[in-house]
């Protein structure tokens, strides 16, 4: 007999479900308040946490793609909020890095960010919370040990 897949009991699609939920609210508050996707503000927080990078970098850091971090980069260029420099140890590359307006940006949206967060997971107490990043951390480590093939 064949098991049946019952989907709202399917762990991966809950979690999907609850990383759009949560992805939706945040990406609306960047978006109304400081015009940024959420590609553009995962840019910038990981420019503001670990300096200059190029963009394979940063994909390896963010977990997107590279048609979409090339997008948000070339966005958050224009805007002037990164600044583009050749790349030392590649010269077909640059590095990305936070200029004067990015870094100011930056420190107006992650006071917000890490408020959005706190109403978010206001119901979970702080043991549940450290619980579920070490159980998220686990999920994305079997994750990738299986990777994108499966």
């Amino acid at each position: 007999m064949t098991a049946t897949l019952k989907l709202d009991a399917f762990l991966p699609y809950r979690l999907s479900v609850a990383s759009n939920r949560v992805s939706g609210a945040i990406a609306g508050a960047y978006q109304a308040l400081f015009g940024l996707r959420i590609p553009e503000w995962r840019l910038v927080t990981v420019l503001a946490e670990f300096g200059a990078m190029s963009q394979q970098a940063l994909c390896g850091r963010t977990q997107m793609d590279k048609v979409t971090v090339s997008r948000a980069a070339i966005s958050l260029y224009e805007r002037g909020l990164v600044t583009r420099t050749p790349n030392p140890d590649d010269q077909r590359s640059h590095l990305l890095e936070l200029s004067i307006d990015g870094w100011a940006l930056y420190r107006q949206v992650a006071p917000k960010a890490l408020e959005l967060e706190r109403r978010i997971f206001e119901n979970l107490s702080d043991t549940e919370q450290a619980q579920l990043r070490t159980m998220l951390e686990r999920v994305e480590s079997a994750a990738a040990a299986i990777g994108p093939g499966g």
